[in-house]
């Protein structure tokens, strides 16, 4: 595995993992509120067939984390994250995989650069708008927004809230190794910047009426963070758009079903870089 400290926007450092062939097209995975790259791990098998690109998000994991709330409700800094990690990396028809949060990212960097640097997206639980354009029917009951001890400074309740919150993210009990490491990524990210990330305001919607190019959409049918109403307006909203819901799924598919989750990318990434040829 390579790693790379790749410059953001304003200047912060982001940490960013890559492996797998470097002139092959890459899937760019940007995880959700309060994860870490680390929750990609069982998405490591595509190596073999794609560059695999994994960040952390500005304020999560090894990458800067500014004090100020202003860093996490910019668009445009968004925007420049993934562009800068598009470009100083140099990948090669690019796919963003935006898990719940995520979605937020991609739709930011498609709001301050467009589609031309990227072959497709893929929205894995995905928000579908944050702040004052977030409906409450978006809400499930799990959402991060409806329990305020995952904000606290009492570092016992932010912990046992955390833990509950990963619980809640998928249908199924996840491996003991599994849970314990996203648990342990999820208490990495400070309270700070934990609230600072729900401080803007976005819709989603108009920015994915906009872009052409191949889409999917994967939400799990049991997802009690992000209700699968969601995806259904988000593949609803994306004119060249698939809609995938898993049965037996929550809000974490590629953890949950991680041979079915790849397949599936493996399949749509294929499919959208020989449109993009």
């Amino acid at each position: 595995m390579r790693t790379h400290s790749v410059t953001g926007g304003g200047g912060l450092k982001l940490h960013v993992t890559d492996h797998g062939p470097q002139e092959a097209p890459a899937l760019l995975f940007i995880h959700g509120w309060a994860q870490h790259s680390i929750c990609w791990e069982a998405q490591a098998p595509l190596a073999e067939r794609f560059r695999v690109v994994a960040l952390d998000l500005r304020g999560h994991g090894s990458s800067d984390a500014p004090q100020d709330p202003a860093a996490y409700s910019d668009t445009r800094l968004w925007g420049e994250d993934i562009h800068a990690v598009i470009t100083e990396l140099g990948l090669e028809k690019t796919i963003l995989i935006g898990w719940s949060y995520g979605a937020r990212v991609i739709a930011s960097y498609l709001a301050t650069y467009g589609q031309e640097a990227l072959a497709g997206i893929v929205a894995v639980g995905g928000v579908l708008a944050i702040g004052d354009a977030r409906e409450p029917w978006m809400m499930g009951e799990g959402s991060p927004a409806l329990n305020k001890d995952l904000y606290t400074t009492d570092q016992a309740r932010r912990l046992r809230a955390t833990a509950k919150f990963v619980h809640d993210c998928t249908h199924q009990p996840l491996p003991r190794q599994t849970y314990g490491t996203l648990v342990g990524a999820n208490m990495l990210v400070s309270p700070l910047v934990r609230r600072a990330l729900f401080a803007g305001t976005l819709d989603c919607r108009p920015i994915w009426n906009t872009f052409t190019k191949p889409a999917c959409v994967i939400h799990g049918a049991n997802d009690t963070i992000v209700v699968p109403g969601v995806g259904k307006a988000a593949a609803e909203a994306l004119p060249n758009s698939t809609l995938s819901l898993w049965d037996e799924t929550g809000h974490a598919p590629f953890a949950e079903h991680p041979e079915r989750f790849n397949t599936e990318l493996a399949l749509f990434a294929a499919q959208a870089c020989q449109e993009a040829a």
